[in-house]
């Protein structure tokens, strides 16, 4: 199943064009079943419905969550179906699992009084505070998402328009316009951004990390725990949290769903519509608060 399971892969990445982050995924997903059939001594041509049920047994006996649950399913139905087309199985048992019912889930966020005072945060000049705040500012200003950030390059910032091309999710690009005060923490740190390391740099990174490679995202998730922990909010931010902000803003501001669609390069309304729950949660907390029969 290696061989094939490799084959797999190049097909999502040369002709499927997945992300890394997606060809990384479903290689740990698939990895464990391969390790879960071969402990049973099941070979590819063998495994049914069954099977495949009694690996996502174990998943629930280990208490995973639904979503990664759902997720490793997502990744065992491409595989089976891809297998079938190559002829590799003679049925397709994974057509017969059902997806679990996922939870609701309302995405943190941060009012706009509470956005402001994080992104006040990096206030020196120091070269790393300067890049610090360009991330943050551009990452609220255009909705982007972390793995976006840190893959753009110098030559995808087009400062005259205020515009930015990113490659999203199946390396499908989009072009987002940011504001004046983003261009400004832009400018500010890419100024200095040549003088911050005394040996080689990564030419094309926007965002550099201290040896002068191109910045990790994990690096970002440390960098905003770093900041929001000097803030006095008690609730779990992470980069993404500035995502959702970005649209539950928007949204509040009167701008069309189909338009949040696009900027934040969602396929489907329907994800993007859970936006709309959440501005509802802001809408009655404000009513709450607010009027005087509440």
């Amino acid at each position: 199943m290696d061989k094939k399971l490799k084959q797999f892969l190049s097909y999502l990445e040369h002709e499927k064009n997945a992300s890394p982050h997606t060809i990384d995924s479903y290689k740990r997903d698939l990895t464990q079943l391969a390790q879960y059939l071969t402990k049973k001594q099941i070979r590819l041509v063998n495994t049914d419905h069954i099977v495949l049920r009694g690996f996502l047994a174990t998943l629930y006996e280990k208490q995973w969550k639904k979503s990664t649950i759902a997720r490793k399913l997502a990744a065992i139905r491409s595989f089976f179906q891809y297998s079938l087309k190559q002829r590799w199985i003679e049925d397709n048992p994974a057509i017969l699992l059902s997806t679990p019912k996922l939870d609701k889930h309302i995405p943190s966020f941060l009012s706009e009084e509470e956005m402001q005072r994080f992104l006040d945060l990096p206030i020196s000049k120091k070269p790393l505070d300067l890049r610090d705040r360009a991330m943050l500012e551009l990452l609220y200003a255009t909705g982007l998402r972390v793995g976006e950030l840190v893959g753009s390059n110098i030559e995808d910032i087009k400062f005259p328009e205020r515009l930015i091309r990113v490659r999203g999710k199946g390396k499908k690009e989009r072009i987002l316009p940011f504001g004046k005060t983003a261009e400004e923490s832009l400018q500010s740190y890419l100024s200095i951004r040549s003088s911050m390391h005394k040996g080689e740099i990564d030419e094309r990174a926007v965002f550099l990390n201290v040896r002068g490679g191109r910045i990790t995202s994990r690096s970002v998730q440390r960098i905003v725990d770093s900041y929001f922990s000097q803030t006095a909010l008690r609730r779990k931010i992470s980069p993404h949290s500035l995502r959702h902000s970005f649209a539950s803003h928007l949204l509040s501001r009167g701008a069309d769903l189909r338009v949040i669609q696009e900027l934040l390069g969602h396929e489907s309304l329907a994800t993007t519509q859970k936006y709309t729950h959440l501005d509802l949660k802001h809408l009655l907390d404000t009513y709450k608060k607010s009027h005087p029969r509440s």
